[in-house]
C-alpha cells in the first residue's frame, strides 16, 4: 500500500505526490514501521488533528518517558534536547499557552509592521546585487542572506556575528528529519552549545544596556508578574531563527522553480504584480516547503474507523493534505489565482506558525523586488533536491537574469 512512499528515496524526495495520491486513494491512516507513525494524508484529518488537544508535540507535560512507553533521548543529546524541549514549537499547557503570551507582547503584529522597511531595504540590497553581476546561485545569494539578515536585525545581532547563524540552524534543523543519524545528531548538539552560548552573551549584554531589539523586549516582557526565563528565551530565539528562515528560504527557491515550469502563470504574475500575496499562498500550497509534522497521541483518537492507541505518534502529511482533491479544486495545478486557499502549509491550532505575517512580507519583497528588476530571470539547469524529506528544498538554483 506504501511502497512507494519512500522518504529516503532521491525520486521520491524529487516528486513525492503520486505516493500521496496513492496513500490518499487507500485509505486515511496508514502504519508506516520504518519510522514507527501512522501517516494522515488527507487535508481534513491533517487540519483537524492540528486542532485536537488529545495530540501534542510532547507528552512530558503528562507522562514520563517510562509511562508513555518510550526511550528516553541520549544523555549525549542533552544540549538539543535542552534548547528544543523550551521552545514554542515543542511544548504544550501549561508552558506553551504562558510562553507564547510572554513572547506575542514582544514580537507584536507592531514589531512586523516597524521590520518591514527594513526587510525591503535587505531585498532590494540583495537582489541588485544580484541582477548586477547577471544572476547565479538565487538560493546562496538571495534567499538564504534575506531571512537570516532580518532575523539577526531584530535579534540584534551586531553583522560581524552572522556568519554562524546559518550553519547553527542547518545543524539543529537536521535532527527533524526522520530516523537522523548519529552523526547528524552530534552535528545538532555542537550548534545547540555554540548557538546557545552566543546567545546567553546576547541577553547578558541586553540586561546590561538594553537597545531597540526583540531581545531586549523577550527580558522586558512580563505578564502579572511572570517572565521569560534565559532558556526560555534562548529557545524562543533559536526557534524564530530556524523557523523563520527555513520555511522562507525554500518557498522562495522553490516557488521560483515553479514559476520556471509554469512560464504562463509567471507571465500574468509579471503582468499583475498586485496579485503577489495571492500567489505567495498558492505557491507555499503547491511545494510545501515542510512535508510532514509529528504529533504524540496522548490520548486515544480514531481516524475514519481505525484507532490510534495513547502512545502512536501521528506523521501529518502536510504536503499530501495540500494536494488534496477533497479540499481543492484540481490540485495538481499551479492557479495563482486560486480563491479559499486553505493549505496547511504554516500549521494551525495553537502551533500556528507565529512568524507568518513576517514570513509573507520577507517573500513579498524578494519575489516583488525580482519580478520588478529580473523581468526576463530564467532558469540555467534544473536544480537537484537536497536529500532530506521533512524540510524539503533546493541544493542550489542557478538562473540568469
Amino acid at each position: 500500500m506504501h511502497v512507494s512512499f519512500d522518504p529516503w528515496s532521491p525520486a521520491f524526495v524529487a516528486d513525492p505526490y503520486p505516493a500521496y495520491a496513492a496513500l490518499r486513494a487507500a485509505g486515511r491512516a496508514h502504519w508506516f514501521e520504518p519510522t514507527g507513525q501512522w501517516l494522515i494524508p488527507h487535508h481534513s484529518d491533517v487540519s483537524a488533528l492540528l486542532r485536537d488537544r488529545r495530540l501534542g508535540r510532547t507528552y512530558l507535560h503528562r507522562f514520563t518517558h517510562e509511562e508513555f512507553g518510550r526511550t528516553p533521548p541520549p544523555a549525549a543529546h542533552e544540549p538539543f534536547t535542552t534548547l528544543n524541549g523550551q521552545g514554542l514549537l515543542d511544548l504544550e499547557a501549561p508552558d506553551h499557552p504562558r510562553i507564547r503570551r510572554l513572547v506575542s507582547k514582544a514580537f507584536t503584529p507592531r514589531t512586523v509592521e516597524n521590520l518591514a522597511p527594513t526587510v525591503r531595504r535587505l531585498a532590494a540590497g540583495l537582489v541588485d546585487a544580484f541582477v548586477a553581476k547577471g544572476g547565479g546561485d538565487l538560493l546562496a545569494e538571495v534567499a538564504e542572506p534575506l531571512p537570516v539578515a532580518v532575523i539577526a536585525e531584530m535579534l540584534g545581532v551586531p553583522e560581524e556575528d552572522r556568519g554562524p547563524l546559518r550553519p547553527w540552524s542547518a545543524a539543529i534543523c537536521g535532527m527533524y528529519e526522520l530516523n537522523p543519524s548519529e552523526e547528524t545528531a552530534k552535528a545538532a548538539v555542537r550548534a545547540s552549545e555554540e548557538f546557545s552560548a552566543y546567545l546567553r552573551g546576547l541577553i547578558a549584554e541586553r540586561r546590561t544596556a538594553p537597545g531597540d531589539d526583540l531581545v531586549s523586549a523577550l527580558i522586558a516582557a512580563h505578564d502579572d508578574g511572570e517572565r521569560l526565563t534565559e532558556q526560555e528565551m534562548v529557545s524562543t530565539c533559536v526557534l524564530l531563527l530556524n523557523a523563520g528562515h527555513e520555511a522562507t528560504v525554500n518557498t522562495t527557491v522553490n516557488g521560483w522553480r515553479t514559476l520556471f515550469h509554469h512560464p504562463e502563470q509567471l507571465a500574468a504574475l509579471r503582468a499583475a504584480p498586485a496579485s503577489l500575496p495571492t500567489a505567495i499562498e498558492e505557491l507555499l500550497r503547491y511545494e510545501t516547503p515542510l512535508q510532514l509534522f509529528e504529533r504524540w497521541v496522548l490520548d486515544d483518537i480514531e481516524v475514519d474507523g481505525q484507532v490510534i492507541g495513547r502512545g502512536a505518534e501521528v506523521a501529518l502529511l502536510f504536503g499530501s493534505a495540500n494536494r488534496d482533491p477533497e479540499r481543492f479544486t484540481a490540485p495538481e495545478r499551479l492557479d495563482l489565482t486560486r480563491p479559499d486557499n486553505q493549505h496547511v502549509s504554516l500549521g494551525a491550532g495553537i502551533h500556528y506558525c507565529l512568524g507568518a505575517p513576517l514570513a509573507r512580507l520577507e517573500l513579498a519583497a524578494s519575489f516583488g523586488e525580482l519580478l520588478r528588476k529580473a523581468p526576463a530571470m530564467t532558469m540555467v539547469a534544473e536544480p537537484e533536491w537536497q536529500p532530506g524529506y521533512v524540510i524539503r528544498g533546493l541544493k542550489e538554483l542557478v538562473v540568469e537574469v
